[in-house]
């Protein structure tokens, strides 16, 4: 083997032939479309069982199945020649993404406009969302029981919502704010009318918007009780650049990685018995019963071990989780050229560098974080190299400069051996982050490798 003794991280499109760089952005076209349409996690789960479905894959297959989980989870699994006792490889990415989301009871009048309180969810720079078209997407239950899906705002010829900005001219008091203070998230109301309904005394706004989503929907204002609706930035994903070699959108965190886990299972020739989880609820901490906290992890390890006809027991999901390893599949931070000082550039991430391997995450010296022993870091870099991915190691930012966290650690908790994996984003949380399209596709080279492995 020829010595190498330095570490040296390079762009990965410098290595492209013209055939690979045209491999590339045919990746990228499919994976654009896919976050395009893609804007709730419900939407996400759909979007990938009928991938799953056209890649043969079904619910009753002995080898090659979903499971679903109350339509904001999907596990698919390939089921390979090695028991699974052995281990499974894991890839587990979360589909839940920062939003607005509707207050239960939200539509109220007030200077004769239609508002809609609403509740952020995840981690936001609220001003972001300011002074910029809005789609509303979710579903919502009548009272007659019907589901109903909602979806507006990304047709042309839809409306759209949003939520006001002060204007400068009369900003002198916001401006002397911090910008945590300046933008309050009770003021993130979203505007959806402005006509009055005649012959109507009060709140004359507010029963035209009544009426005009009843007519269309049947939807009566006790509904949205039974509703979850959420404000999402309109529009499509985009190329950005005159070489567009990035994509600009909404969502990269964490669909990227939901998608290239999607694709990397459907093609990947597993030995090993692999499988590609989604998440919910990771942006407010994995818990309920879609979050990487519940117990999906253990209901996927007993069908696996029920469809090769071993005995679902504690010692056997013991044993399969004791072997397995997983990829928690999230995204990193690239280091923005205007924002340099929050990163320390030896171990930040460069755009177009390649797929990231997050040893720890974590705040304030790794708390909440998953530490990966030096024993899998080695592991995933050697398959990675034999499979000839382009990688980089990086941290989330400089030491005390902030922080955050993934599912790594809750899913750690089982025993499996858990890494950090995923490509770098700009603007990440804001209504659109910006992937490099060979990241993203090294990302699915590295997942299937994983799962070859």
């Amino acid at each position: 083997m020829e010595k190498k003794l330095a570490y040296e991280r390079k762009n990965s499109w410098l290595k492209y032939s013209e055939k690979e760089t045209k491999t590339v952005q045919d990746y990228a076209d499919d994976y654009r479309e896919f976050l395009s349409v893609s804007k709730t996690e419900r939407l996400s789960v759909e979007f990938v069982k009928k991938m799953a479905v056209k890649n043969k894959f079904t619910e009753n297959s002995k080898t090659k199945f979903f499971i679903e989980n109350r339509s904001k989870n999907i596990a698919i699994v390939s089921i390979g020649s090695i028991s699974p006792l052995k281990g499974v490889n894991f890839v587990g990415s979360h589909v839940d993404v920062p939003r607005i989301d509707l207050k239960p009871s939200p539509l109220y009048e007030k200077e004769n406009i239609a508002h809609l309180k609403t509740h952020y969810y995840g981690g936001i720079k609220k001003y972001q969302w300011l002074a910029r078209p809005l789609s509303m997407y979710g579903v919502i239950f009548l009272r007659n029981g019907k589901k109903l899906d909602i979806a507006i705002g990304d047709k042309e010829s839809d409306p759209v919502f949003s939520i006001n900005d002060l204007l400068p001219h009369l900003s002198s008091s916001q401006n002397s704010k911090t910008v945590r203070d300046a933008f309050e998230g009770e003021k993130l109301n979203i505007i959806v009318g402005s006509i009055p309904l005649k012959k109507t005394e009060k709140d004359a706004v507010k029963a035209n918007a009544l009426k005009i989503i009843n007519d269309m929907y049947g939807i009566e204002e006790e509904d949205f009780i039974s509703a979850e609706i959420e404000m999402v930035p309109q529009g499509n994903a985009r190329d950005v650049g005159f070489d567009r070699g990035l994509i600009g959108g909404y969502g990269h965190d964490d669909r990227v990685c939901g998608y290239t886990s999607a694709t990397a299972i459907f093609e990947a020739k597993n030995k090993k018995t692999a499988c590609a989880i989604l998440f919910d609820k990771e942006e407010v901490g994995s818990h309920g019963s879609t979050g990487a906290q519940s117990k999906f992890i253990e209901d996927i390890i007993i069908e696996i071990l029920k469809k090769v006809g071993e005995k679902p027991s504690y010692e056997n999901i013991r044993t399969v989780m004791r072997n397995s390893d997983l990829l928690s599949s999230d995204v990193s931070c690239g280091i923005d050229p205007d924002f340099q000082d929050v990163h320390e550039q030896q171990n930040g991430a460069k755009m177009g560098f390649g797929v990231v391997i997050t040893k720890y995450t974590g705040s304030a010296g790794k708390h909440g974080a998953n530490d990966a022993n030096a024993e899998f870091v080695f592991k995933i870099r050697d398959i990675f190299n034999k499979a000839g991915v382009a990688w980089q190691i990086a941290e989330l930012g400089r030491v005390d400069a902030g922080g955050g966290g993934t599912i790594a650690a809750y899913l750690a908790d089982h025993g499996i051996n858990v890494i950090d994996c995923g490509p770098a984003l700009l603007g990440m949380h804001s209504p659109f982050e910006i992937v490099s399209k060979a990241d993203l596709y090294e990302t699915y080279k590295a997942y299937r490798a994983f799962f070859e492995a």
